[in-house]
């Protein structure tokens, strides 16, 4: 079975998250820690999160 580019996983590093939704990356930590945020590692030190997970956290505000 091969893999195509649009099945493959992606991920992104906590810069790139941070980056990208303007949270910093201690806060990142954070959601990781407190169990809001999946995290997969890969190695002692290389730590990925999925860009729609991180989506997620991110919730609208109802407004009247």
């Amino acid at each position: 079975m091969t893999t195509t580019a649009q099945s493959r996983r992606q991920f992104e590093t906590l810069t790139q998250a941070a980056e990208r939704t303007g949270l910093s990356v201690r806060t990142l930590r954070r959601r990781i820690a407190a169990g809001l945020l999946p995290a997969y590692r890969s190695g002692p030190r290389v730590l990925r999160v999925d860009p729609a997970d991180v989506d997620r956290l991110m919730v609208r505000v109802p407004t009247a």
